[in-house]
């Protein structure tokens, strides 16, 4: 691909659409994993009775280790999620406008 091309994509208004659009998803898909980690640190800091509880009577796994293990499935889900849209969205789009732009 030439420069030329490669001008004429990143000037086409469907390109910068293309980009504010993934670009917002990333930031909501990361502001939604921050919160739920600061949440966590915030309740290791300040509540740690209510993490140090049992998950079943006589049970050694504390609620603290399950909400951690919650954590852990969010990021996969979330990292999935992004995977999928750019997949089938993303992509999709940016095919179509080097198809566009490609002799």
């Amino acid at each position: 691909m030439t420069d030329a091309q490669l001008t004429r994509i990143a000037d086409d208004p469907r390109y910068r659409q293309l980009i504010r659009a993934r670009g917002r998803f990333g930031w909501l898909l990361s502001g939604i994993m921050l919160a739920a980690y600061f949440g966590f640190v915030l309740l290791v800091a300040f509540d740690k009775p209510f993490l140090a509880q049992p998950i079943a009577a006589g049970d050694v796994t504390s609620l603290g280790i399950l909400i951690g293990f919650a954590l852990i499935l969010l990021a996969i889900l979330l990292t999935g999620l992004y995977v999928a849209r750019a997949n089938r969205d993303y992509d999709a789009a940016l095919v179509a406008l080097v198809a566009d732009h490609t002799p």
